[in-house]
């Protein structure tokens, strides 16, 4: 089981920035896969960015140029630096874990981009 806890969320101004921060209730070195995924309204959720436990990344096209995952391994922590926030990165942002076959997410946290 893991436990994941999102912060980091809020409104903020085109061309902005906003970090997220998602914590899991054990060592992320034990989670196969962390990483982000959004969604928008009346949008299907979207992969936006993952680290696996070896230390690859993967992200979406769109936010490659843009977004940066990483990961404190002191506090079991995956971040998302997100740097010239665009209106259409308006969403819910889900942490998400992969460990062996089972899959677990947080509970979710805001981030709006409007002036």
């Amino acid at each position: 089981q893991v436990q994941l806890v999102e912060s980091g969320g809020g409104l903020v101004q085109p061309g902005g920035s906003l970090k997220l921060s998602c914590t899991a209730s054990r060592s992320i070195f034990t989670i196969n896969v962390m990483g982000w995924y959004r969604q928008a309204p009346g949008k299907e959720r979207e992969l936006v960015a993952a680290i696996t436990s070896a230390g690859s990344t993967n992200y979406a096209d769109s936010m490659k140029e843009r977004f940066i995952i990483s990961r404190d391994r002191a506090k079991n922590t995956v971040n998302l630096q997100m740097n010239s926030l665009k209106p259409e990165d308006t969403a819910v942002y889900y942490c998400h874990a992969t460990v062996g076959i089972s899959r677990y997410w947080g509970q979710g946290t805001q981030v709006t981009v409007s002036s």
